[in-house]
């Protein structure tokens, strides 16, 4: 199902139990302060960045008012540091949201990555820590496939598949918090007045209610909102992004197609809908496979030197002068 080189499944799981033998799951069995003693003795003195949300927003980071910023404060410091302020939460709760996102095991504590081994390594990436407490992360997808392990507290995912994208009412492309657009709907507090599509959605969603030591398969650009349900919570993740052939992006092929498809007709738009089926996803089949070959040209190009050649061919078509 995960094996190396083999394509990932097209659709949500569920794994329970797969990392139920971890320690940090062991800790937990024993509750927050077994959890917190047990990162303790894997911390150092390299800093790592933290968010912190004022109690005001009642744990849920997103945009500010005006959407030209965020409703929460980058930080930095030590793991120590870091539970220390997620401890006095737990104990002394103001309503304030701590969370360290997505931190390389292997650079901020080696120990750790080292006595929780990934079970299922697809392919090529790192293991990812998200350290915090009780909050929730708007809808948004990622750039690769996501394992994403519950080792401490509990976590529910809400997966929206990507053909749910017009009703998720997807926030500015500049600024996101994480490189991503994040959704502006709230499933905890729906808008229907506002976001009268988000009830589509809703219907199409898959929910995972994760324990320690279960985990959640999230397919390549599926959205999910994702809910730390206790005070002391902590994820691990993996992303394991496809080789690319070429450093072509998706995500600036489609910027220049709002750039040059937006201002069209409608009889225009409805053409090269027509024309991008057929040769950029090849909804028809391999779009040059009627004719030989030595002509097929573009049409054919799969490997690394045709690919780099069409990539020359667009950076000279972009960078010519009107």
């Amino acid at each position: 199902m995960f094996a190396p080189g083999a394509p990932p499944p097209a659709e949500p799981l569920v794994l329970r139990g797969i990392v139920r033998h971890w320690p940090v799951v062991q800790a937990a069995s024993e509750g927050p302060g077994a959890v917190l003693a047990l990162l303790r003795g894997y911390g150092g003195a390299q800093e790592l960045d933290f968010a912190i949300l004022p109690p005001a927003q009642q744990g849920r980071f997103h945009y500010a008012p005006d959407l030209r910023g965020f409703n929460f404060a980058r930080n930095s410091a030590s793991l120590g540091e870091l539970l220390n302020r997620i401890e006095a939460e737990w104990h002394s709760p103001t309503g304030a949201a701590i969370a360290a996102q997505g931190v390389i095991a292997r650079e901020v504590t080696p120990a750790f990555a080292q006595s929780h081994p990934l079970p299922l390594l697809p392919g090529p990436g790192e293991a990812r820590l998200w350290i915090g407490t009780r909050a929730q992360v708007a809808a948004h997808s990622d750039p690769a496939p996501n394992l994403a392990y519950c080792t401490a507290g509990r976590r529910r995912f809400t997966l929206y598949p990507p053909e749910q994208v017009g009703n998720l009412y997807m926030g500015p492309f500049d600024p996101t918090p994480a490189g991503t657009p994040i959704a502006m709907t709230d499933p905890l507090h729906p808008d229907p007045a506002r976001y009268p599509r988000f009830a589509a959605a809703c219907e199409a969603a898959w929910i995972a209610e994760l324990e320690p030591g279960d985990a959640v398969y999230v397919p390549y650009g599926w959205f999910h909102h994702v809910e730390a349900l206790d005070p002391v919570s902590m994820l691990v993740n993996y992303w394991w992004p496809a080789p690319a052939m070429t450093p072509a992006s998706a995500w600036d092929a489609m910027l220049h197609g709002m750039l040059a498809l937006r201002p069209l007709s409608a009889e225009a738009r409805r053409h090269w809908a027509a024309m991008f089926a057929h040769y950029v996803f090849e909804a028809d089949g391999p779009a040059g496979e009627h004719l030989p070959p030595p002509a097929r040209g573009v049409l054919g190009a799969r490997g690394a030197a045709d690919l780099a050649a069409m990539q020359r061919m667009l950076i000279a078509s972009l960078t010519r002068r009107p």
